[in-house]
């Protein structure tokens, strides 16, 4: 597998990686300008150089993926028997600068249960982002492909989950993942929660609705075992406060707002620990 097909393996997978790339190239180097490998966790595709100059990268790519940073970053290193070196050594007498780019192979997983008025608006605004987008509802035909049309058309990757039992999907999210809960039937949306709440891996919860209707599910749901604690992670109502307004797209723009807020959050904890990371910029041996 080279480098390209590699990038769409990650994709097909959800899997974090990192390009690089030999920008640049100064005297005697392994690899000419343009070279180009990928780094996983586990794997890498194809080669900039070999020896230290590639086991350095390899490693800078590594601790880029686990602090899940955005940032592209150059790395420079000398290719001589007098620099520092930790792999080896490389006597090529040049210098090599690579280009190290996160990859946004990893994409969110949120999922939207009840796909009426307002989860179609929801849908359409959250398909233009590079998500995985989850839509499930029990009622086959609000997710007739002439409905939900316009919501194949953006870049996040659409789910289509039409199931009499909506919180079937649940298992199949993966740890993280997002889920706002607004179907057509209030009993559903109990059943939602309680299931929702006996996956504490999962990410941001909300329920749409009144207060009136939380306080009669607070109820039920500590009827069934869930302690205080556990029902916090409800978020109910949704969408940004100070919004009043009832449309459909209204509400959808709070709510992905909303939405947009936790994606972000959920990101800031692994960008802060990139301060304990390797140098963007640094020489090393060849």
């Amino acid at each position: 597998m080279n480098w390209l097909a590699a990038l769409q393996h990650l994709t097909d997978h959800n899997a974090p990686g990192v390009l690089i790339t030999v920008a640049a190239v100064r005297g005697h180097a392994p690899r000419e300008a343009g070279a180009k490998m990928v780094v996983s966790p586990g794997q890498t595709w194809d080669s900039v150089g070999g020896g230290n100059l590639e086991a350095t990268a390899v490693a800078r790519a590594r601790a880029l993926i686990r602090a899940s940073t955005q940032t592209p970053e150059l790395l420079t290193l000398r290719l001589t028997d007098t620099a520092p070196n930790e792999h080896g050594r490389q006597c090529c007498g040049g210098e090599v600068t690579l280009l190290l780019e996160p990859l946004a192979t990893v994409r969110p997983h949120i999922a939207i249960f009840g796909v009426g008025h307002v989860g179609l608006e929801l849908a359409l605004i959250l398909s233009r982002l590079p998500v995985h987008l989850h839509l499930t509802d029990s009622r086959a035909a609000q997710l007739a492909p002439e409905r939900v049309a316009g919501v194949l058309t953006g870049a996040a990757t659409v789910h289509l989950h039409a199931l009499p039992i909506p919180e079937l999907t649940l298992p199949d999210l993966p740890a993280g993942s997002h889920m706002v809960i607004m179907t057509h039937d209030h009993a559903e949306d109990a059943a939602l929660c309680d299931a929702a709440l006996r996956r504490p891996d999962l990410g941001f919860i909300g329920l749409i609705g009144s207060s009136v209707k939380w306080i009669r599910f607070r109820e039920q749901l500590k009827a069934v075992g869930h302690p205080e604690n556990d029902l916090r992670r409800i978020t109910t109502p949704i969408g940004l406060p100070g919004i009043s307004g009832k449309a459909p797209a209204v509400i959808a723009v709070s709510v992905a707002a909303q939405l947009v807020q936790e994606l972000e959050a959920h990101s800031l904890p692994s960008s802060q620990t990139d301060s304990a990371l390797l140098p963007a910029s640094r020489k090393s041996a060849g």
